[in-house]
């Protein structure tokens, strides 16, 4: 925008005015157009209706956003103690996945509202998962009860990184040719965003938790199982794999499963009497995978009054059978020798990860309990 002419003439009145006339350069006129359009709105019309068109637009995109909150809030909020730092990881790639979207409007305006629609949407069920988790991980760090301390200074600085990046986006937007560049904008956006990704990633690696979740229960038994060893809280954070899903995890355990599905179908009393009387001082019942030309996998029930500790049991019995089973042998022989070496070891595994620091008293083991069994005496 260029200051072409200033020039003064007098009123009708006599007053004396200075008039300026400004000239728009087809660069900077281009660029708003682009702006405009990647909003969503026609600059060419400023009709009622087409106000009113965009409006309803910005209400839908972000109304959308609004019930991806929603639904992630009520559908998975008791994830999020269990795996803290998994979440907020994967929340910062599905955010990254809505600003790709948003990046996209300005190349294809006409379909501005389904992209900017999925980007809201994305970027909503982004913070439903960044929230919690991160609630999650100011609390482990409130080790004195100051978690409004450790939150009041986790927002200063990251205040300050906030406008650090202002002012290097600032600095980035003023370089001659970048704005008028999409493919330039687009790879400086790309790179930006794959170094915030990576230092999330560092960050939550260092991340050290001294209580015992799912994954580090496998890494703790499945050493003391092997070596009759355990490693202390730095150690195991180490190995933990942040981005590992438990059903890939060897061996498969799963969690709540029925008697019928746990026999294979076959729930002939003899069998349920049987398994019940083996697992009478269980607060659990876990079996082998009974399906020929199956992977090795463990099925577990839970009964009434189950507790995270009787995961962990679970846990320990079904890598002693993932490292001392046979196809050969009979199941309920091996299920009967893998609680007998839990009674004899498993104590010692507890007072083990004490020693080393673990806490013991927040073990955060999900008890699954869509299907529990009733816990009576089997006679």
């Amino acid at each position: 925008m260029d200051l072409s002419h200033v020039g003064h003439f007098k009123s009708s009145k006599g007053s004396t005015c200075r008039l300026v006339v400004f000239h728009l350069n087809k660069p900077f006129i281009n660029l708003c157009i682009n702006n405009v359009q990647a909003v969503g709105l026609d600059y060419t019309s400023a009709t009622t209706a087409a106000a009113s068109a965009a409006a309803i637009r910005w209400v839908s995109k972000d109304g959308i956003g609004a019930v991806g909150r929603f639904f992630i809030g009520g559908r998975f909020g008791n994830l999020f103690d269990d795996d803290p730092k998994q979440w907020r990881m994967y929340a910062d790639f599905i955010g990254s996945a809505g600003s790709i979207f948003d990046l996209c409007t300005p190349i294809y305006p006409a379909y501005f509202l389904p992209l900017a629609s999925l980007g809201n949407l994305a970027k909503a069920v982004a913070r439903g998962l960044k929230d919690p988790s991160f609630r999650v991980i100011q609390n482990h760090f409130a080790v004195s009860g100051n978690l409004g301390d450790v939150a009041a200074k986790e927002e200063v600085w990251e205040v300050s990184a906030q406008l650090m990046g202002l002012g290097l986006g600032i600095l980035i937007l003023s370089a001659p040719g970048l704005v008028n560049s999409y493919p330039v904008l687009a790879s400086t956006w790309m790179t930006m965003r794959l170094l915030h990704l990576w230092l999330r990633y560092q960050s939550l690696s260092v991340l050290q938790f001294n209580t015992v979740n799912l994954k580090r229960a496998r890494i703790l038994v499945n050493l003391h199982v092997s070596t009759s060893t355990v490693l202390g809280c730095e150690e195991c954070n180490k190995m933990e794999n942040i981005l590992s899903w438990e059903k890939f995890s060897v061996p498969r355990i799963v969690f709540g499963v029925s008697l019928s599905d746990m026999l294979a179908g076959e729930t002939s009393g003899l069998k349920v009497k049987k398994l019940l009387k083996l697992y009478s001082k269980e607060k659990y019942i876990l079996v082998l995978n009974q399906q020929p030309f199956k992977d090795f996998k463990i099925l577990v029930s839970f009964k009434d009054g189950a507790t995270s500790l009787s995961v962990l049991r679970s846990v320990w019995q079904a890598y002693w059978l993932y490292k001392n089973h046979s196809r050969q042998e009979n199941m309920f022989d091996q299920l009967q020798e893998s609680l007998k070496e839990l009674d004899h070891q498993f104590d010692q595994f507890l007072q083990q990860l004490r020693d080393v620091g673990w806490d013991m008293n927040s073990i955060n083991l999900k008890v699954c309990k869509d299907v529990l069994i009733e816990d009576s005496p089997v006679r």
